[in-house]
C-alpha cells in the first residue's frame, strides 16, 4: 500500500521522480561548483583568498538552517506550493550571483540562494516517499541517490571547466534554465498528497502560527556549528576567540532548543523539529549512519583531487576526471542496489556498504606520489562502490515504522545528518592532514643528518647532477637540499593523507555492527514500507 492510504499520483510516478531529481541535481551542484573558482572570484572582485571562502562558508551555513526548517513550512503552506517557491527562490539567486559587483553581495545572494535551494533535497525525498508504493520506493531513492552522491564529485570538474573556458559567473548562470524547466515540469505533473493537504487546512484554521523561538534557535544553533566547521582549523580551533565563541553559542543553542521543542510537544503545538523521532531505534540508527555516509563522502571527496593538485602536478579539471570513476560507479550500482532493497534485509546491504567502504579506504593507503592516473581512478571506483549500497538502504530504513504524515520530518532530518556530516569530515580531513603533516615531518627530519649515509650520498647525487662548472657548486648544493626538502615535505604530506584515509575505514567498519540494532523489516515487505 502507499505511503498516504488510497492515495495515487495522477502521473507516472518516475516522470514524477525524474522531475523533482532535476532541480536537487542543480542544487546539489552548486555544494561543490564554485570552489575551484574561488581564486578567480577573489581576484575579480578585488578580495583576499580568505575572504572568498566565505563564498563556501555562507552558503554552508545557510544549508544548515533550513533544512530542518524546510519540512515544517512543506506541512503549514503546502509541500508543492513550497518546493516551486524553493526553485523559484534558488534561479533568481543564481542570477543574481553571477551579477554580483562585490564580494558582500555576493554572500548576501549566495545565503538567499541556499535558503532556496535547501528545502529542495527534503521535499524531493518526502515526495518520492508518498509517490512511489513500498516495493518500488528503494528504486526511486536509488534516483534520488545518483543526484546526491554523483552531483558533489561532478561539481569540480565541471566549475573548473567553465572557469577555464568561460568566467566564473557561468557557474551560476548555468542554474536558469534548469530551475525554469523544473518550475514548468513542476506546476504540471507534481500535487500534494491527501494527507498534506489537510495538515495545511489544519495549519490555515489554526492561525497559521509559525515557530519564531525554535526558528531562531535553529538558525542559531546550526549556522553557528557550520561556522566552527568550516573555519576552526583555518583559526587555529581552540586557541581563536572567534571559534570558542561560536561553539559555545552551538553548545547552548542545542540545548535550548532541545528544551524548547520538547515543550511545545507538550503544549500540543507543532514543533519546528519532531525530536520524538529520535526515540525510534530505526530513526536514530538511522540518523547515525547518515551522519557517517556524509562524514566519508563528502572528507574522500576533498582528499583525492587535493593530493593530485597539490603533490602530483594534476590539473582541477584532471583530477576531475579522474574522480568522475566514483559517479560511473554510483551510476552503475545504483539502480542494482535500488532492486536489491525489494529482496534483500536493508540491514545486509548496509553492512555489506560500510565493509566495502572500509576495505576500500584501507586499500587507497598504499597510494604514493608514482601512481598513475588509472590507478587513482580505480581507487575512486572500488570506495564509491560502498557509497552507493548505503544511501539507499539507509534512506529506506529510516521510514520503517514512521506515520506516513512525518515523511516530511524524517527527509528533513535525514538530508540534515547528511550535510552536517560532511561539514565535519571535510573539517576532520582538514585538520588531520596539516596537524599529522606536521608530526611525520619532525619524524622524517630526524633522518636528515649529517651522520646518515643515505642523506650525504643523496646530497652528493643531486649536486652533482645540478653543478654546472665549478663556480656553481655552493648554488648545486643548496638545490640540492631544497629539492630534498620538498621531497621530504611531500612525503610527510602523503603519509598524513594514509593516516585520514585508516581512520575515516575504522569509522566506517564500526558502522557495521550498527546496522543489526535495526528493526528487521516485516516479512515479504521492503525495508521502506510503513
Amino acid at each position: 500500500m502507499n505511503a498516504t492510504v488510497g492515495y495515487k499520483p495522477k502521473h507516472n510516478p518516475w516522470i514524477i521522480a525524474v522531475t523533482v531529481t532535476l532541480a536537487t541535481i542543480m542544487e546539489v551542484l552548486d555544494t561543490s561548483i564554485a570552489n575551484v573558482a574561488l581564486p578567480h572570484i577573489a581576484g575579480s572582485l578585488g578580495a583576499s583568498q580568505d575572504e572568498s571562502t566565505w563564498v563556501i562558508t555562507s552558503y554552508l551555513v545557510a544549508n544548515a538552517v533550513v533544512l530542518p526548517v524546510g519540512a515544517y513550512l512543506g506541512t503549514i503552506i503546502g509541500r508543492k506550493r513550497f518546493y516551486m517557491t524553493c526553485v523559484a527562490v534558488f534561479g533568481i539567486s543564481s542570477f543574481l550571483c553571477g551579477l554580483a559587483p562585490s564580494l558582500p553581495l555576493l554572500l548576501f545572494f549566495r545565503v538567499i540562494q541556499r535558503l532556496g535551494g535547501g528545502g529542495l533535497q527534503p521535499s524531493e525525498q518526502s515526495i518520492l516517499a508518498d509517490t512511489f508504493p513500498p516495493e518500488k520506493r528503494g528504486q526511486a531513492f536509488a534516483v534520488y541517490g545518483l543526484a546526491v552522491i554523483t552531483a558533489p564529485i561532478v561539481g569540480p570538474t565541471l566549475g573548473g571547466w567553465i572557469t577555464d573556458n568561460y568566467d566564473w559567473r557561468w557557474i551560476f548562470f548555468i542554474n536558469i534554465p534548469v530551475a525554469i524547466l523544473s518550475l514548468f515540469l513542476t506546476h504540471r505533473l507534481i500535487e500534494d498528497p491527501p494527507a498534506i493537504k489537510e495538515e495545511v487546512k489544519a495549519a490555515r484554521r489554526g492561525g497559521f502560527k509559525l515557530d519564531y523561538v525554535g526558528f531562531g534557535l535553529i538558525a542559531l544553533t546550526f549556522g553557528s556549528l557550520e561556522v566552527v566547521l568550516d573555519k576552526g582549523q583555518q583559526d587555529d580551533w581552540f586557541s581563536s576567540h572567534f571559534i570558542v565563541s561560536f561553539l559555545a553559542v552551538t553548545v547552548i543553542g542545542l540545548a535550548c532548543l532541545v528544551i524548547w521543542e520538547l515543550r511545545q510537544e507538550r503544549v500540543e503545538s507543532k514543533p519546528i523539529l519532531d525530536l520524538r523521532l529520535f526515540t525510534r531505534r530505526n530513526f536514530s540508527v538511522s540518523f547515525l549512519m547518515m551522519f557517517v555516509l556524509g562524514f566519508t563522502l563528502y572528507a574522500t571527496t576533498v582528499l583525492l583531487p587535493q593530493l593530485l593538485q597539490s603533490l602530483m602536478g594534476y590539473t582541477a579539471e584532471s583530477a576531475g576526471m579522474a574522480m568522475s570513476s566514483g559517479g560511473l560507479a554510483t551510476i552503475i550500482c545504483m539502480p542494482i542496489v535500488g532492486i536489491l532493497i525489494s529482496r534483500i534485509d536493508g540491514r545486509y546491504l548496509i553492512m555489506f556498504g560500510f565493509a566495502s567502504i572500509a576495505v576500500a579506504l584501507f586499500h587507497m593507503t598504499s597510494l604514493d606520489l608514482q601512481m598513475s592516473f588509472s590507478y587513482a581512478a580505480v581507487l575512486r571506483f572500488y570506495q564509491s562502490i560502498g557509497l552507493a549500497f548505503l544511501f539507499v538502504p539507509i534512506n529506506s530504513m529510516i521510514y520503517l515504522g514512521i506515520d506516513p504524515r512525518k515523511n516530511n520530518d524524517v527527509s528533513g532530518l535525514s538530508n540534515l545528518a547528511r550535510n552536517i556530516g560532511g561539514s565535519a569530515g571535510t573539517s576532520f580531513f582538514t585538520t588531520v592532514l596539516a596537524r599529522h603533516q606536521q608530526v611525520h615531518q619532525t619524524y622524517l627530519v630526524q633522518n636528515v643528518v649529517g651522520s646518515s649515509q643515505q642523506w650525504m650520498s643523496s646530497v652528493h647525487a643531486l649536486t652533482s647532477s645540478l653543478q654546472h662548472g665549478s663556480a656553481a657548486l655552493s648554488d648545486a648544493q643548496r638545490g640540492a637540499c631544497l629539492r630534498i626538502y620538498q621531497s621530504l615535505e611531500a612525503q610527510a604530506s602523503v603519509l598524513s593523507y594514509i593516516d585520514v584515509l585508516s581512520m575515516l575505514a575504522v569509522f566506517c567498519a564500526c558502522m557495521i555492527p550498527m546496522a543489526l540494532l535495526m528493526q528487521k523489516p516485516p516479512k515479504g515487505m521492503q525495508a521502506s514500507a510503513h
